[in-house]
């Protein structure tokens, strides 16, 4: 795949459908991970202009930072802290309308209003997560969780 990348002017489910193709080719032929999470979390960022888009990998039982886009942010996360916590601990997609109202959340920006946390699976076990904040309330929304969820397939389909 060429390093262009088409965002139709659509709806988000518009936008989600036009991404599944063009993420399995940018990932299809590439072994290296950490290429593979920067491009993903790259083409999420240009899409929809999230507030930040990375990936928490599990290593030494707890959630590492990887390649991410946006702000800085908290390197280390235990299992049973935060939204990236929660979503490791029950294995399943988690989205937080009001970050403020999450207790135990991990605020590495103030900024940070909403988010949704993915899981991403290898051999049935959670490997990473994807985590994505927005700086606007409600931001995220079933749509965003279906989509987001059939991007990961795709990606989890190369570890």
């Amino acid at each position: 795949m060429a390093e262009t990348l088409y965002i139709p002017d659509t709806n988000k489910q518009g936008i989600y459908e036009a991404l599944a193709p063009q993420i399995e080719a940018l990932l299809q032929g590439e072994t290296d991970l950490i290429a593979n999470l920067a491009n993903f979390t790259a083409v999420l960022k240009e899409a929809f202009g999230f507030f930040w888009v990375g990936f928490y990998l599990v290593k030494n039982k707890q959630l590492v930072l990887g390649p991410f886009q946006g702000k800085l942010a908290c390197t280390r996360i235990p299992f049973d802290k935060g939204v990236c916590g929660a979503c490791y601990r029950e294995q399943k997609t988690i989205i937080v309308p009001d970050v403020s109202q999450f207790v135990g959340h991990i605020a590495c920006s103030s900024l940070s209003k909403s988010e949704i946390v993915v899981p991403v699976f290898k051999n049935n076990k959670v490997t990473m997560v994807l985590d994505i904040d927005s700086d606007k309330l409600n931001d995220f929304d079933e749509i965003d969780k279906n989509g987001l969820e059939k991007l990961v397939q795709i990606l989890e389909k190369t570890l």
